[in-house]
């Protein structure tokens, strides 16, 4: 993990590059399942996977099964997990309104839920219980009647018993074993077993991410999600162990996940380094982490905390943790980041899994213009617009005017056939 000043920053950062031949796979495969339909994911099932599907619907007994699996400490933290995760989303709830004038004039917003929805769960280096969680919820809270939920099958088979049991335990209505860009085909044009839905959300690998894109337009997608990245402001209040851990913690994710911190002291900087250096030695993923910090790890040294937020904000970090003293008196300075953790003990994985904020985050600078997946991205919104007789002919001539100008005579029109007959 390297030392720099911020003029040495590199900011040629993580952007997805686009692969021709990635394309061209996706692309075929998708017209596939539109064509073949389950006999092109039991094909891709087993060509990917090394699985033979017979049924892609996850049973109750095979749920049973899993419960039995998991074990009660797993059950208990999830559902803390589930409890904290609901809690901060229902502060999320939109609601219907209406403005009623004197003059005859209603105006006002709907808000319905989305009627179908499908979730990606991936299913290839870990499993991830934590991601169901949260993309199922806020759906649930925005009132999403139909959850289905896709991920790849293991070798045996059978769906992770983790991932299925918190699928259950949070109300999904259809789980099917099917992973990749052919599972987000099947959710977005359907198959014989697996019905289509209006919006597909879940990270996954480059194939389910060019897959969204593709299908993006004849259903709703929720972003296209990048490698991890971690952002830590530290000062000389920031224990070294805790910023070279929280650093560490997004290495692991994958080869392409980027870890920066920013100091203001170089002495800390170096002490990080060792720290990272050492701890990373005993963790499991050490090959993991090792491609990552070779590739995206840096350490920069700034010469103020101006200088530090202004380079966070040039990132636009999916994470953004503040280990300085009295950091909540510098979030209104944070103008780009996914989430932001405050202070020595908020660690970027206490988002991950039990805080309550949605740990579906923009990636990849993205954070400059998109925000955490929550109940808003499961509802809709209809305008409601009425006008009495007298209301719509004091602005009919108004709106007459400004057709004229566009030419759209029979928009004019319409205007004035009604203001003919009063």
């Amino acid at each position: 993990m390297k030392i720099v000043t911020a003029d040495q920053f590199n900011r040629n950062r993580n952007k997805e590059t686009i692969d021709q031949a990635i394309d061209e796979a996706v692309f075929n495969i998708i017209q596939d399942v539109r064509k073949n339909k389950d006999r092109s994911l039991k094909k891709y099932t087993k060509q990917f996977d090394q699985v033979n599907i017979t049924d892609f619907i996850v049973s109750d007994k095979e749920i049973e099964e899993a419960k039995k699996y998991v074990g009660e400490k797993f059950l208990k933290a999830i559902k803390r997990a589930i409890k904290n995760i609901t809690a901060f989303h229902e502060e999320q709830r939109e609601k219907s309104w209406f403005i009623t004038k004197d003059d005859g004039i209603m105006l006002g917003q709907q808000i319905q839920p989305i009627e179908k929805v499908g979730i990606y769960i991936p299913g290839g280096k870990a499993a991830y219980p934590s991601t169901v969680v949260m993309n199922v919820i806020p759906a649930k809270i925005a009132g999403v009647p139909n959850i289905s939920l896709v991920t790849p099958p293991q070798k045996d088979g059978t769906i992770n018993p983790y991932v299925l049991v918190t699928a259950q335990l949070t109300g999904v209505n259809r789980i099917y074993k099917v992973g990749g860009a052919q599972a987000i085909a099947a959710l977005a044009y359907g198959t014989e077993t697996i019905e289509p839905v209006d919006k597909i959300v879940g990270p996954g690998n480059d194939y389910v991410a060019r897959a969204k894109k593709f299908v993006y337009g004849d259903v709703a997608i929720d972003m296209i999600a990048g490698p991890s990245e971690i952002c830590v402001i530290a000062d000389e209040t920031a224990p070294p162990k805790y910023v070279a851990a929280d650093l560490l913690s997004q290495a692991e994710h994958d080869e392409a996940a980027e870890a920066i911190c920013i100091t203001i002291n170089e002495s800390l900087a170096k002490k990080i380094q060792t720290e990272v250096l050492r701890q990373k030695e005993n963790l499991e993923r050490k090959a993991i982490i090792d491609r990552s910090l070779e590739q995206n790890g840096q350490i920069i040294v700034v010469n103020n905390l101006n200088e530090a937020f202004e380079i966070a904000n040039d990132i636009a970090p999916e994470h953004l943790q503040l280990m300085i003293k009295d950091a909540a008196l510098y979030v209104s300075r944070i103008k780009h980041a996914g989430a932001i953790f405050l202070g020595n003990y908020s660690p970027e994985p206490l988002g991950d899994y039990l805080a309550g904020p949605n740990h579906t985050l923009p990636t990849s600078g993205t954070a400059r213009f998109a925000s955490p997946l929550g109940v808003y991205d499961f509802i809709k919104r209809s305008s409601i617009i009425h006008y009495s007789k007298e209301s719509l002919m004091r602005e009919a001539d108004f709106i007459m005017t400004i057709a004229k100008k566009e030419q759209l005579s029979a928009h004019s029109a319409s205007i004035a056939k009604r203001k003919e007959d009063i």
